[in-house]
């Protein structure tokens, strides 16, 4: 079969999986149904597994995740994690937590690469997955490759509810408190928006006219990403590490704009090509190596979200946050973003009862929540993985 055709299946399944979450305000995450769908054809025949290898999007999506990873470095400006710092330190709270249990008890129950192959995903994103996937590879751990699929793909199915019942909870007492507190005491900014491009007014280095350029922009990463990768292979330090730290080292020193690769207008193929990657983990995958996973992935998200819970709470006793507030920017580390910034949305419309109530509770939730999942996601899963990967 053509290449163009077998991405046509490929990029037709994602769509699929963006449907359904759209249209369940992201309860069906993208990812599980792109992961299920995928597995489903692969194992019945109807995709060959040649197939993914042929769309040639695998290679492409290999060379692009240093590229994305520093393009995730430059989404967090560094002032605006200075006015989160609470969010910031509550979140890394549950994360060490998190990983600690994990790496104690699933290691005693299992065994120790069993912990790692979990740790990575479920405490950050697909780039988490990535690293980890290809980590247990390297090392010749496929008998337990399906573990971080898996993980992956249902994290979400405990994270997102949860989270959303402990924000209404929260969000009533906002509510309730609202004609008694000023709204300038909330620990949120008065806008969401602002932290998705809180650092697009600074000056660059390079003038603006050469930075309006989609090439010279995707260039710039392109340099950076292939930095990274000389480095990881000159130190032995993972390359998605030097990736993350050149994105934010590249945004401080003003070399970087914010979101560079969607300034870039590409963030939307580099995802498609990244998601492929992950479909092409599953090829060797069988049915009988998810069922036996079963038990070691259910014990991992239990184990792992408990963590992330603890830290919750004693990140809030530190900080005077209530629990039902602080355990949900560290269970971001489930699902990021769009999830977090949809359950806020959707939480501060359905408890709130006039608009200034959905506007109090929006501005109140909103930058932490946004803030918790980049520290996670976007940050410390990426470390973790990298870190717990090399001890393999």
């Amino acid at each position: 079969m053509q290449p163009i055709y077998i991405v046509l299946i490929l990029i037709a399944i994602i769509a699929l999986g963006e449907v359904l979450s759209l249209s369940s305000r992201a309860k069906i995450p993208t990812l599980l149904v792109v992961v299920a769908v995928t597995f489903l054809l692969l194992q019945t025949g109807i995709l060959p597994e040649s197939y993914i290898e042929a769309s040639t999007l695998v290679a492409v999506g290999g060379v692009l995740v240093p590229v994305l990873i520093v393009h995730l470095g430059t989404m967090i400006p560094l002032s605006v994690i200075k006015s989160q710092y609470k969010a910031v330190i509550i979140t890394l709270i549950g994360l060490v937590i998190s990983v600690a249990l994990m790496l104690s008890l699933i290691t005693l129950l299992f065994d120790y690469s069993t912990a790692v192959a979990g740790a990575g995903p479920l405490t950050g994103g697909i780039i988490a997955y990535i690293v980890t996937a290809e980590g247990l590879t390297e090392a010749g751990f496929t008998a337990i490759a399906a573990i971080p699929v898996v993980v992956f793909a249902l994290q979400n199915l405990v994270g997102m509810p949860l989270t959303s019942t402990l924000l209404s909870k929260y969000a009533v007492s906002i509510r309730d408190d609202l004609s008694s507190r000023d709204s300038s005491n909330g620990e949120g900014d008065s806008d969401g928006s602002a932290l998705l491009g809180a650092n697009s007014q600074k000056k660059l280095l390079i003038p603006e006219k050469f930075l309006s350029s989609n090439f010279i922009l995707l260039f710039m990463l392109f340099i950076g990403g292939a930095l990274a990768t000389w480095l990881g292979a000159v130190t032995g330090i993972n390359y998605s590490l030097w990736s993350l730290a050149i994105g934010v080292a590249g945004a401080a020193l003003r070399i970087y704009p914010d979101r560079a690769l969607d300034r870039s207008n590409s963030s939307g193929f580099a995802m498609v090509a990244l998601i492929v990657v992950v479909v092409s983990s599953l090829v060797g995958i069988t049915f009988e190596q998810v069922v036996a996973s079963l038990v070691a992935v259910i014990t991992i998200i239990l184990i792992g979200t408990t963590g992330l819970v603890l830290g919750g709470i004693i990140g809030g006793k530190i900080f005077k946050w209530k629990s039902t507030k602080a355990i949900p920017v560290v269970l971001t580390a489930m699902y990021g973003f769009p999830g977090d910034y949809l359950i806020v949305e959707e939480v501060s419309r359905s408890v709130g009862r006039t608009k200034e109530e959905e506007k109090r509770i929006m501005d109140e939730l909103v930058a932490p929540m946004l803030i918790g999942g980049f520290t996670s996601v976007t940050v410390g899963s990426i470390v973790i993985a990298s870190v717990l990967i090399s001890t393999l």
